[in-house]
């Protein structure tokens, strides 16, 4: 789970994002032969076909920071009036903290700059203006599948455990988020999603979503400030599944 950037705070803002188009093996019969006179030496004993060598499939290319990067939603990806956030993937001054042990794995997820174990991660982010909205895409390569189902796991109980935390923009101030499970669109493997939801404090009226899901070996995550993410998780999902060769479906 990566910092919010450039977040709103005004609510209610939606985009709407353009999806992406998308051995034989010979068998000898020795052959026999009649004849009225006995043998007068034994028949040769057939000799065993050798068997071809097994050879071990070569492991897949690691994932590069190059793939992963064109794997990514770009401007034409969106509809027109968007722009690339410089801006996005770094240190905006914003941390989650809480003094409750049940919400100590998500914010340490939370304020963390990489999924714990990510080989390679690329991030994008994109502007509708000063005011947003705001998109943030995030690609990472994972150990394998089964680590990014694992770590799908712990962020969907981390979510479960937590349901208030406090969240500080510097120069913006801080507020109680409410933190809630939505429903994640459906794509991937064990996709997960959550809102952050500040009702009062310097951050009044602020909400901001969260969405992960599994491609094969690599974590993708998003996050926006309006609550009409399934088009945008759907299309980064079909781009990073088409470029990267994953898979888009999984349980």
């Amino acid at each position: 789970m990566r910092p919010f950037v450039s977040v709103a705070v005004a609510a209610g803002l939606a985009v709407s994002l353009a999806a992406c188009n998308d051995s034989k093996t010979n068998s000898a019969t020795p052959s026999t032969s009649t004849s009225s006179a006995p043998a007068t030496t034994p028949a040769p004993t057939p000799t065993a076909t050798a068997s071809k060598p097994s050879v071990t499939p070569a492991a897949p290319a690691p994932r590069t920071q190059a793939a992963l990067t064109k794997a990514l939603l770009a401007l034409p990806d969106l509809q027109p009036g968007f722009a690339i956030d410089p801006d996005a993937g770094g240190d905006d001054g914003t941390k989650l903290s809480s003094s409750n042990p049940k919400c100590a794995k998500l914010v340490e997820l939370f304020n963390a700059d990489k999924s714990p174990g990510a080989k390679v991660a690329v991030t994008r982010g994109f502007s509708g203006g000063q005011n947003g909205p705001f998109v943030e895409q995030t690609l990472e390569a994972m150990p394998s599948a089964k680590a990014t189902a694992a770590h799908l796991a712990v962020i969907k109980t981390a979510i479960k455990s937590c349901t208030k935390a406090k969240l500080t923009i510097s120069g913006a101030g801080s507020s109680t988020m409410t933190v809630t499970e939505v429903a994640a669109p459906k794509t991937g493997t064990a996709p997960v999603a959550v809102r952050f939801a500040a009702d009062s404090g310097a951050l009044e009226g602020l909400e901001v979503y969260f969405a992960f899901t599994g491609l094969d070996d690599v974590l993708l995550s998003m996050n926006f400030d309006f609550a009409d993410i399934g088009a945008p998780m759907l299309a980064a999902s079909a781009k990073a599944s088409k470029t990267l060769g994953t898979s888009t479906t999984g349980a």
